[in-house]
């Protein structure tokens, strides 16, 4: 960091990246901005001799030796994992030295203190995180933990619908169920649909005779607007989509192709018409939905067909550091791999390098990734019709 830079930084006073202290008396001060920085998405720089208010105050020759020493004992006794990206750099200027701690995402998240307390950043402010449901997105960003592979409380293998996995084991694997020499119990947790006899995030939404009784909130709402607000109290339609992930799928994409255009082209009067936006590109987007969005955020999809576009979405921004730019590139992370897995064989047989394909077939589609709002949005605009004279 230069000169110039620091004061530039010092003068917009602290924020969720940048963090003061006046002095350092004991490592622990230290301790909690280290770990909330390094759970972070970007970082974060703790700048020492500065006080609340943006104040330079200083720090002399002793303070220095002392809070080097007070870092580097915050940052290998009461950091755990310990962050081994980082740095330190010291200034002198006129009112005496300033000490900047670099503290670069970590690695190996979560990161906690010595007492086990995780800490993040919200703004300037450092609070400790004590949700389950927070600790648990942390695992997750840190890709140790996977929704789908959660079990369910009280889902056990009576809510299975029998009728549907034994349909879909014929088709898959070309025998019955009844003539495996296990358990059906046995056979959910080999295909790792279920543990201890119960089920999974992924058993229950792939299989489960009545998912919603078990997950109430991961279904899809679905309405077709006449115009282009979606404040607009009038309606075409409006509909929740609840069942399977494929009954969901079924009816997403039904609605769609309901409420836009068809076009006759060189098929005859009686076809219906091929639509204005490819099936491909609608089935895609929809499984994409379905099998990627965030299954710890409690919400439903939402999916909006106005007069100009086609909204999709999902709960839960891009994972990890996934962008839009590499989406269109075709990279991808799953952040529901088990989910991914059968989503092939029950879904959608495209998934995989779909968004590409979609792209190529349709290129008037966009992506929004919002990370403060921690939602993804597929839009798909609808080109107007030419009408022939």
């Amino acid at each position: 960091m230069e000169l110039e830079e620091l004061l530039g930084t010092i003068a917009n006073g602290e924020d969720s990246k940048h963090q003061f202290k006046s002095n350092i008396k004991h490592p622990e001060t230290l301790s909690k901005e280290i770990v909330a920085f390094s759970n972070s998405d970007d970082g974060g720089t703790i700048i020492i001799g500065v006080t609340d208010q943006g104040e330079i105050s200083g720090l002399n020759t002793d303070d220095v030796i002392r809070i080097n020493q007070h870092i580097s004992n915050a940052i290998s006794q009461h950091v755990k994992p310990i962050n081994h990206r980082i740095t330190t750099q010291t200034f002198s200027l006129k009112l005496g030295k300033l000490i900047i701690v670099f503290v670069p995402i970590g690695l190996n998240k979560p990161y906690m203190d010595k007492n086990h307390q995780i800490y993040k950043k919200i703004g300037s402010d450092t609070i400790k995180v004590s949700s389950r449901e927070e600790i648990i997105r942390l695992y997750q960003r840190a890709g140790l933990a996977k929704t789908d592979a959660s079990l369910v409380d009280d889902a056990t293998m009576a809510d299975i619908d029998r009728t549907f996995f034994s349909k879909f084991f014929i088709k898959e694997y070309g025998e019955r169920i009844e003539d495996q020499n296990i358990s059906l119990k046995q056979l959910l947790e080999n295909m790792k649909l279920a543990s201890d006899g119960t089920l999974n995030y992924c058993g229950v939404l792939l299989f489960a005779l009545k998912p919603q009784n078990l997950l109430p909130v991961f279904n899809l709402k679905a309405v077709a607007f006449f115009g282009n607000d979606i404040t607009d109290t009038n309606y075409i339609d409006s509909k929740d989509f609840n069942g399977k992930l494929i009954d969901i799928y079924q009816q997403a994409v039904s609605f769609v192709l309901s409420n836009i255009h068809h076009v006759q082209k060189d098929q005859c009067f009686n076809s219906v018409g091929i639509p204005e936006i490819p099936r491909n590109v609608i089935q895609e987007l929809i499984t994409n939905a379905l099998i990627h969005r965030d299954y710890f955020i409690r919400s439903p999809i939402k999916l909006f067909v106005f007069k100009d576009r086609i909204e999709i979405i999902s709960p839960g921004h891009l994972p990890n550091k996934l962008t839009v730019a590499n989406i269109k590139m075709g990279i991808s992370v799953a952040r529901n791999p088990l989910l991914y897995s059968f989503a092939p064989k029950i879904l959608y047989r495209g998934l995989g390098s779909g968004i590409l394909r979609s792209l190529k077939e349709y290129p008037n589609i966009e992506f929004e990734d919002h990370r403060e709002g921690n939602l993804f949005k597929a839009i798909i605009k609808r080109v107007p019709i030419q009408k022939n004279n």
